[in-house]
C-alpha cells in the first residue's frame, strides 16, 4: 500500500461475557454501526456471527469489521471521541477481544 492508500480492513473478534443480554448486544452492534455517520474515515461496516462448522472460533461469537481507505483514516477512526465513547461502553461486556488490522493483498 503505497503511501498508505487503498483498503484497510479492522477486524474485531468478540466474545461477550456471561450474562450479557441479547438487547445488551443489539444495542453495542447498532452503536458501532452508527459510527459510520461519525466518523468519516470510515467507509463501511459489516458484523455477523460464528456459523462455522469446525469448531475452532476459540469462544468468539461476533465478528465486526470496518473499512477505512488508508492506514491514517483507521488511526484518525481509533482516536475518535465517537469511536473511543463506543469502545468505553462495549469492553466491560467483553470476556476476550481480538482486533487485527489489514491491508488485503491479491
Amino acid at each position: 500500500m503505497e503511501g498508505g492508500k487503498g483498503v484497510v480492513k479492522h477486524i474485531v473478534l468478540a466474545k461477550f461475557k456471561e450474562g450479557t443480554t441479547e438487547e445488551e448486544i443489539e444495542k453495542h452492534v447498532k452503536s458501532y454501526a452508527d459510527l459510520l455517520n461519525h466518523i468519516e474515515h470510515m467507509k463501511s461496516f459489516e458484523w455477523g456471527t460464528d456459523v462455522s462448522i469446525e469448531n475452532l472460533h476459540q469462544g468468539f461469537t461476533h465478528i465486526f469489521e470496518a473499512t477505512f481507505e488508508t492506514l491514517e483514516g483507521r488511526s484518525a477512526y481509533v482516536a475518535h471521541p465517537a469511536h473511543v465513547k463506543f469502545g468505553t461502553a462495549l469492553f466491560p461486556t467483553l470476556e476476550k477481544v481480538v482486533v487485527i488490522d489489514y491491508v488485503p493483498k491479491a
